[in-house]
Formats: C-alpha cells, structure tokens, sequence
C-alpha cells in the first residue's frame, strides 16, 4: 500500500499548515494558559472547510476521506493539541456514526450543525464504566413515543461548549425488560433534562472541557434514536464500530504533537551552542533525533493505512485492527518523542516560556482517552488470535468452560 498523497489532498495539508502555523499557533500559548475553548481557532477550520470534511455532498459537505480529514488533524495539531483534537471530532466519531447509521432527518440535523462549526460530544464513558463501556448504567426507559433517559457520563470531550450530543444508554421497554445498548441525539439548549456538570481539571489539552454530563428525565422523540440495522440488540457494537475513524484521529493528534515537538527540537539542535558548537554535532543527540524522525515515520504509515482501510471488508469505517495498531504505536510514541525533544532543551523544556512541556502535557493523554493501549492490545489480540477474549472473570470461566466442553466431545468422538 502506497501513501503518495494527491495534488489535491497536498493542497489541503498546505492550507491547514498555514492555518496551524500563523493563527493557530499564535493562540496555543494562551488557550493552554485560559483553559478557553478556541473559538477563534474554530471560526478558522469553519471559514476552510475543515469540520464536517466527511458529510456527503448531498447534505453540504465535501464529502472527504478519513485520510484527507486526518491530514488536517495532523497539522493543528503540531501547534495546538486541543485544536487537532477538534478537527477529530468535527469529521469522526460520532459525526461518521450519524452520516452512516442516522435517518435522512438525522443526517440534515447534524450536518447543518457540523457545518457551522459545531464539534458533537460523543458521550459513552462513565464513573464505572470506562474501558467496561458496556457496564455503563445510564438508562433509556420506552415510554409512548419518546424514551427518558436518566445517568450520569463522564469525561465527556466538549460539555459545555459541544450542541449535538450521542449519548450511549441501556434501553428497557415499557415493561421494563432491558433489549440492549442504544444511541440517542440530543442538542444543547433544546433538551431540559441534559445539564452539565463539573470541570475536570486535567493535565493536558486544557483548552477543551472534560466535564460530567447528568441527564434528568432527559426527553428523547423516537426520530432522534441513532438506530443501526441490527437494533438495540447488537447495536452497541454497530455503533462502536464508527468509533474506529475518531480511534485513528486521536492518533493522529498524538502524531501531531510529535511532529510539532520533533520540529523544536529539530531547530533547536542547530542554534544551540554547548563547548563551543552546536548541539547538533554531539553524536548522542544526534541519535536522538534520528530515531524520533523514524518513529515518526513508522507512525504515519500505520495511522495512514488504518484512514485508507475505510470502505474495504464491507465497512464504512477503519478497520479495527489497524486503527487500534495505529492509535496503539503512535500514542506511545509520543510520549517518547516529546519527552526526548524537551530533554534535547535542557532546563528551558522544562519552561512554560517553551512549548516543550505543553506538547508532552498534551501527549500524555492518547495512552488512555479513546481506548487505553491495555485495552487496545486486547482488542489487537482478539482479532490475531480470532478468538473472543472477555475481561470479566464471569466471562472468561464461561470462555474456558466452553472450550472444555468441545475438547471432551472431540475426545468422545
């Protein structure tokens, strides 16, 4: 597989690396410093038709690929960590699930509100339910011809500032059985029950909230039900599987910040001068940023082939096995790669007057957000191995039961 980029696709990464390298840049001190949503920085992606990249042209877009998105993410990234990551969520995730799965009237509702710059929450995560999303307990109870959906999400991207919502919830019929995991849309200031709650303080990327989100008897209409083919029943997985394209964005922000941090400390070997000649000249440095040049490398390819898998084995999506490879590597790398390049700065990294510690604050968070690299190797193995690989112990008993049973009946045989 070749990655030769387009006449066209090199055009758009032109254009946002203007962007990312004069305004963007400009405001990345202070948004980090505010913990201030960027808007300024968003009316710019808006303005280039940078957010809603992957809407069809029938519902206004460009209808762009996943790769042609990514290289936009990469570039704002460089500069501005919480910039890159809305670039994600403004073209994947839970804008892609919509476009796919979502009613005409779901389709024209999220566009319209993409389009103008808005960058949708998806909400799945829990106080008790992380990497176990699927022992989340926010609840939609069926009654008449609108659910009420009840809980309480958590580290949710963007409450607060995001309007179109995808909340993940356990469905019950009026009779109270439960049919499975669904998903729900709801818009910011049209909805009673949807209400914010507290801030997370976090440690990178502080220019876009993490916040709770609580829904009290939160009205939901039977047309703003994100139903996939397969219905509550499996649906979960369905709509999981959209996750895969925001999976290998929020690679492609971790790429990014590497980049941003390779490119400092690049410039910084050349002009700065320790016993009398520039750093640069110390083969031990050298080294150094020889192998943040290949790891750099290596991460590209894996989160390009992942964009480009999209649309191939019958889904729209990237395929799970390469978006969890390339988000595996790429997060990991760089945490390595903006720790060495501060560590190429001496004291002045270890400065806010630098943005050495910024990009490696902001780094930090790709190993966990978006599914854990622990995880992700489960995910990894499980598909390798073509084997299903629970993590409840109930699960696992159940798995090893099982097997039991099909070697004494093939023994029997």
């Amino acid at each position: 597989m070749t990655f030769n980029l387009t006449k066209d696709q090199i055009e758009i990464q032109q254009r946002a690396r203007q962007i990312a390298s004069t305004l963007v840049a400009e405001n990345a001190v202070e948004v980090d410093k505010s913990e201030q949503y960027p808007w300024d920085n968003v009316k710019a992606l808006t303005d280039a038709g940078f957010v809603g990249m992957t809407i069809p042209k029938e519902y206004g877009g460009p209808g762009r690929s996943f790769l042609e998105a990514n290289l936009v993410v990469e570039e704002m990234a460089a500069y501005c960590g919480p910039t890159g990551r809305i670039a994600v969520e403004a073209n994947m995730g839970a804008i892609s699930a919509v476009m796919h799965y979502g009613t005409d009237f779901q389709k024209r509702l999220a566009a319209e509100l993409v389009l103008a710059g808005d960058k949708p929450a998806i909400c799945i995560t829990e106080p008790d339910a992380g990497s176990a999303a699927s022992q989340m307990t926010t609840r939609a109870d069926k009654r008449g011809d609108k659910y009420v959906i009840n809980g309480k999400k958590h580290w949710i991207t963007g409450g607060g500032v995001s309007k179109l919502h995808l909340i993940f919830a356990r469905v019950f019929d009026e009779n109270n059985v439960e049919l499975g995991i669904g998903g729900f849309l709801a818009i910011r200031g049209e909805a009673d029950g949807l209400k914010l709650g507290a801030r997370e303080p976090t440690m990178g990327l502080r220019g876009i909230p993490e916040t709770e989100l609580l829904f009290e008897d939160l009205e939901v209409p039977e047309n703003m039900v994100l139903m996939p083919p397969s219905g509550f029943k499996r649906g979960f997985a369905d709509l999981m599987n959209a996750y895969n394209s925001q999976r290998v964005g929020a690679g492609t922000v971790a790429l990014g910040l590497a980049v941003g941090a390779y490119r400092n400390a690049l410039e910084f070997a050349k002009e700065r001068e320790q016993f009398g000649r520039p750093i640069a000249e110390f083969q031990g440095l050298q080294w150094m940023l020889a192998d943040m040049s290949v790891q750099i490398e290596a991460a590209r390819s894996l989160l390009h082939k992942a964009a480009l898998s999209a649309g191939q084995n019958g889904s729209p999506f990237p395929d799970p096995t390469l978006a969890a490879q390339g988000k595996i590597f790429t997060s990991e790398m760089a945490l390595k790669v903006t720790n060495d390049a501060l560590q190429m700065f001496g004291a002045r990294g270890y400065s806010r007057n630098y943005p050495m510690e910024r990009l490696a604050r902001d780094a930090r968070m790709f190993t966990i957000g978006g599914g854990t690299a622990q995880i992700l190797r489960t995910v990894v193995a499980s598909r390798i191995l073509e084997m299903k690989l629970p993590q409840t112990r109930e699960g696992f008993l159940q798995m090893a039961e099982r097997e039991a049973s099909k070697k004494s009946l093939q023994a029997a045989e």
